[in-house]
C-alpha cells in the first residue's frame, strides 16, 4: 500500500458501507415486534420493511447532486448525520408514522452512501491499489450485515423493547463515522474540476502518490475536464460521448441483480424450506450464506488488483451459471430430501462475492470521466437499487407462478448473458489512472 494515510482515509469512508450493511439487515430482528406493537396490517408491515429500500432508491437517484455541488466530504458528513438520526429516531419512535420517517431517512443515507463512498475512494486512491481500496466498501457492507445479525441475536430476548436496542445501537458507529470524516481531506479531483483549488489538491495527491509527477497528474485532471476546444466540458451524461460508460454501468448493475442475489439473501429461509429443510435448519443455512459472503468478499479484494476486474467477472459468471442451473435441476427433479440445494447456494454465494459483489462498486466508480463521475455513479447505483427492489418484491410471485426450477433457470440464463457482456464489452481497468481510463472508455 503506497500510503498509510490513504488506507486510513479509505477505511474511514468505507465505514459508510458498514452502516449501509448494518442498516439494511438490522430490521430483520425488529420487524415482528414492531408489527405486534402497532398492530400493523399486512400492507403496513410490508411498508415498514420496504420503506428503507424505497429511501435507498431515491438516495441513489439524487446522490450525485450533493457530491458535485457541495463536495464529497460534505456529502459524507450528511450521510453520517442521516444514519445517526435514523438510528436514534427509529429507536425512540413513539408511533408507526414517526418510525417510517426515520427508516426512510436511513434508506436515503444508504442510497447516497452507495454513490459517494466508492466515488471518493476511487478519486483518492493510487491506480495500483484502487481495486482493493474501493473494495473495502463492499467488504464493510457484508461485515455490517454480519454484525447486524450478531447484534440482533445478542439483544434478542432482552425484553419487550429489545427491538429499540437493536435499532438504536447503530448510533455508536454512526457517531464514530461522523467524527472520523473530519480527518479525511476533500477529493483532489473534485477540488480541481469543480473548485479550481489546485494547490490544496496537490497536497493530497502528493500524499496519495509518493514519487509521482504531481504537476503532470494535475495537468491530466484539468485536461480531462476540457472539451475539444479547450473550454470547460459541459457535455451532459446522457449524450453520445458518454454512451459506452453509461451502457457499461447500467448493464453491470442490471446483471448484478439479475443473478437473483437479493432474492436469495432475502428469501433464503423460504427457499431452504421449499426444498425440505426444517425451519431451524433453514435459518442456520441462511447464516451460513452470510458467513460465506463475508469470507469470499475478503478474498476478492485481495485479488482484484492482481488479476483484474475482468478475470474475477469471467470466473464468477461461469460459476454462477453452473450453480444456478444445478439449483434449477434440483427443483425439476424434486431433490428435496438432501443437502444438495444448500450446498449449491453456498457455492453460488462464494462465486457471487468473489466477482459481482466485489467488483460492482469498483468498476462503476472507475469508468466515468471526472466531469460526470458523480452522475455516472448515481446512475449505476440507482439501477442497482431499482432492480434490487423489483426482484425482491416480485420473487415470491414469480417463484410461485413459474416454480422454483424455471425461476432459477431464468437466473442462470441471465448469467450466461452476463458472461457474453463481460467477454465482449467489459474493459479491464486495473492499474490505470482514472484520466487514462477516460481515454480508453470514452474515446475508445
Amino acid at each position: 500500500m503506497s500510503s498509510r494515510k490513504v488506507f486510513f482515509w479509505s477505511v474511514v469512508v468505507a465505514l459508510g458501507g458498514f452502516l449501509f450493511g448494518f442498516d439494511t439487515a438490522v430490521i430483520s430482528g425488529a420487524e415482528k415486534a414492531i408489527q405486534q406493537l402497532w398492530s400493523l396490517s399486512v400492507f403496513e408491515h410490508g411498508l415498514t420493511v420496504a420503506i428503507a429500500l424505497i429511501g435507498t432508491v431515491f438516495g441513489a437517484l439524487f446522490g450525485g447532486w450533493p457530491s458535485d455541488k457541495f463536495g464529497r466530504k460534505a456529502t459524507l458528513y450528511g450521510i453520517a448525520l442521516l444514519y445517526l438520526l435514523s438510528s436514534l429516531g427509529t429507536a425512540l419512535a413513539p408511533n408507526w408514522y414517526f418510525f417510517l420517517v426515520f427508516r426512510f431517512l436511513g434508506g436515503i443515507g444508504v442510497g447516497v452512501s452507495s454513490v459517494t463512498a466508492p466515488l471518493y475512494i476511487s478519486e483518492i486512491a493510487p491506480a495500483k491499489d484502487r481495486g482493493r481500496l474501493v473494495g473495502l466498501f463492499q467488504f464493510n457492507v457484508v461485515l455490517g450485515i454480519l454484525i447486524a445479525y450478531v447484534s440482533n441475536y445478542l439483544f434478542g430476548g432482552a425484553g419487550d423493547q429489545d427491538w429499540r436496542w437493536m435499532l438504536g445501537v447503530q448510533a455508536f458507529p454512526s457517531f464514530l463515522f461522523l467524527v472520523a470524516i473530519f480527518f479525511v481531506p476533500e477529493s483532489p479531483r473534485w477540488l480541481i474540476i469543480k473548485r479550481n483549488r489546485v494547490e490544496e489538491a496537490k497536497g493530497t495527491l502528493a500524499i496519495a502518490n509518493p514519487g509521482a509527477n504531481i504537476d503532470q497528474m494535475v495537468h491530466e485532471i484539468q485536461h480531462s475536464a476540457e472539451d475539444e476546444h479547450g473550454g470547460k466540458d459541459k457535455t451532459p451524461l446522457f449524450s453520445r460521448k458518454y454512451s459506452l460508460p453509461v451502457t457499461l454501468a447500467v448493464l453491470f448493475a442490471f446483471f448484478n441483480q439479475a443473478s437473483g442475489i437479493n432474492a436469495i439473501i432475502y428469501y433464503a429461509p423460504r427457499i431452504f424450506e421449499m426444498v425440505g429443510l426444517g425451519k431451524s435448519s433453514a435459518l442456520l443455512s441462511s447464516a451460513g450464506i452470510g458467513f460465506i459472503n463475508f469470507v469470499f468478499t475478503l478474498l476478492a479484494i485481495n485479488f482484484i488488483d492482481r488479476f483484474g476486474r475482468r478475470v474475477l467477472m469471467l470466473v464468477g459468471s461461469c460459476g454462477l451459471i453452473i450453480t444456478l442451473a444445478l439449483v434449477a435441476k434440483a427443483f425439476y427433479r424434486e431433490e428435496f430430501n438432501s443437502i444438495a440445494v444448500p450446498i449449491y447456494l453456498f457455492v453460488y454465494i462464494a462465486f457471487f462475492a468473489f466477482s459481482q459483489g466485489a467488483v460492482i462498486w469498483v468498476f462503476i466508480s472507475e469508468i466515468f470521466p471526472n466531469q460526470v463521475r458523480a452522475q455516472g455513479q448515481a446512475l449505476g447505483s440507482f439501477t442497482h437499487w431499482f432492480m434490487a427492489a423489483l426482484i425482491a418484491f416480485t420473487f415470491p410471485y414469480i417463484a410461485e407462478t413459474l416454480g422454483g426450477g424455471n425461476t432459477f433457470l431464468i437466473f442462470s440464463f441471465m448469467m450466461l448473458l452476463q458472461l457474453l457482456f463481460v467477454w465482449r464489452m467489459m474493459p479491464e481497468t486495473k492499474g490505470t489512472s482514472l484520466e487514462k481510463l477516460e481515454q480508453k472508455v470514452v474515446f475508445h
